[in-house]
């Protein structure tokens, strides 16, 4: 397990909220809160994280969770992504950490293709969907594959998900305006199982 692995782990730890973004321009951004909260050691037997997409009036019924698994490979670092197969189960484990011990990895799937790829970038670390345009995503009857481009620091998270058409190359879902940034309101760093890694 090395110190770049654990960096990233410790900044994405963490409650972020783009509530300044949103007061801004309201227009354009909703008040999107996101969380990503560590799972236990046992669970993948290494750091993982439970996460969570909420819109600020409507903090129990996310839009969007996932689990995801950080491994090192080839000096970059991947992070699994994990589908829930009944994800409204689980919604709220981003705060509460009782609904987040009830998550088995018998109940998530993994979402092939669909890794995000992280490189250190002086104090920041910047992610990117792996290569290949194969995490694929049907919205509304269009077969689209996922563009995410992530810049993640001490105090930020910024993110830019775009749905393009398989066969057009257009865009088809996602911001418009460019990336969501939001701002760490709370770390979970200290809920990293990091003792069990470096013993």
């Amino acid at each position: 397990m090395t110190s770049e692995l654990i960096a990233l782990a410790r900044l994405m730890a963490g409650h972020f909220s783009n509530k300044n973004q949103a007061s801004v321009n309201p227009q354009s951004y909703a008040h999107i809160r996101v969380l990503f909260r560590p799972l236990p050691f046992e669970f993948f037997g290494g750091i993982g994280f439970y996460s969570e997409q909420v819109y600020d009036y409507d903090v129990w019924n996310p839009y969007r969770q996932g689990i995801h698994r950080l491994v090192e490979q080839e000096n970059q670092i991947y992070i699994e992504n994990y589908g829930l197969k009944d994800g409204m189960i689980y919604a709220g484990s981003g705060r509460e950490l009782d609904i987040l011990l009830t998550i088995t990895p018998d109940s998530i799937e993994r979402r092939y293709n669909c890794s995000m790829v992280f490189k250190r970038d002086g104090e920041m670390f910047r992610g990117s969907v792996e290569p290949g345009e194969k995490c694929l995503i049907n919205r509304k009857g269009c077969e689209t594959y996922l563009v995410s481009d992530v810049e993640l620091t001490e105090h930020t998270w910024a993110s830019l998900d775009r749905g393009m058409d398989v066969n057009t190359r257009e865009q088809v879902w996602g911001s418009t305006e460019g990336p969501l940034v939001f701002e760490k309101v709370e770390s979970f760093a200290n809920e990293l199982p990091i003792a069990m890694l470096i013993t």
